[in-house]
């Protein structure tokens, strides 16, 4: 099963993000932050970062970067309002995907599938 960590800083917005990809299939672990994410990339193997861009402390960019060096091979998506920002820094991981707010739950499950080349079974 393809593991996804999510790391959302908006409570409605991660517990309705988390459902949806949970409903498709995938097993997702949640954070409110940059800062809650790393003890759990460093204790847990994901598959996919599906994370904000703007959240206090750590942001999405720097957690990104951080997770790099601790899965190298690790998927990284970026949910954010604000994509100009992410594309022009340059600081994004290479093979990254951006994906910008607002989106359709669909877009997102397809995003993730294409990631895995998994079949539309999701139903949205």
């Amino acid at each position: 099963m393809i593991r996804i960590l999510l790391a959302e800083d908006d409570n409605s917005m991660r517990e309705y993000l988390k459902r949806a990809l949970e409903r498709t299939g995938y097993a997702v672990d949640t954070a409110d932050s940059g800062v809650s994410a790393m003890p759990m990339l460093e204790k847990e193997r994901y598959d996919l970062l599906l994370t904000d861009i703007v959240m206090p402390g750590m942001d999405g960019i720097e957690l990104a970067q951080e997770a790099s060096k601790i899965a190298p091979g690790m998927r990284v998506m970026f949910i954010t309002g604000f994509a100009a920002v992410a594309l022009k820094n340059n600081k994004t991981p290479p093979n990254a995907k951006v994906l910008s707010k607002p989106f359709h739950l669909r877009d997102l499950v397809l995003e993730v599938d294409r990631m895995f080349e998994v079949g539309d079974a999701s139903g949205l």
